[in-house]
């Protein structure tokens, strides 16, 4: 497996990953696929801290990570946001651990100081990813977000990266 930066030819794969979960997971609590012109902005993004990563196994996207600014206020210059989606197919198989592994080995290289992910519950895949990657969880934001007919809680994850 290889944990690259991602390129535009990954960009429908990224998508079509985004795009199962939109429709029927709540991972994001996007309702619809997002158009590839959102994929192609944040393939561009090119702000300091911004990564975006893939995981490419046998020529195939098997998941990918970014990292984006947690709030647009100066004094958050040095927390990041993180996200991480694994292919149906890829999971269980350590895709999440190296594509984390790399970002935050990219984001304490950055200089960056704090990492937080949003994780929606239930997922337990997620939160020992989190968990194993050195992330601890300080909050949950109860019924945040409604989603397939149900409210959704959000857990908060941090990590100290440097």
């Amino acid at each position: 497996m290889d944990i690259r930066r991602a390129l535009p030819a990954d960009l429908p794969a990224v998508a079509a990953i985004y795009a199962r979960e939109a429709r029927e997971g709540h991972a994001t609590f996007d309702l619809e696929p997002r158009p590839m012109e959102l994929w192609e902005e944040r393939l561009a993004a090119s702000g300091p801290r911004d990564h975006f990563l893939v995981a490419e196994h046998e020529g195939a996207v098997a998941g990918y990570a970014t990292s984006s600014p947690f709030r647009p206020k100066p004094a958050y210059s040095h927390t990041r946001e993180t996200t991480v989606y694994v292919a149906p197919g890829h999971q269980g198989r350590g895709v999440g651990r190296r594509l984390y592994d790399a970002l935050l080995a990219r984001l304490t290289d950055d200089g960056v100081h704090l990492v937080v992910a949003a994780v929606a519950l239930p997922n337990d895949a997620s939160l020992a990813l989190h968990r194993a990657c050195g992330f601890e969880e300080v909050g949950v934001m109860r019924e945040v977000g409604r989603k397939h007919d149900r409210w959704i809680d959000v857990a908060w994850m941090q990590r100290v990266v440097g």
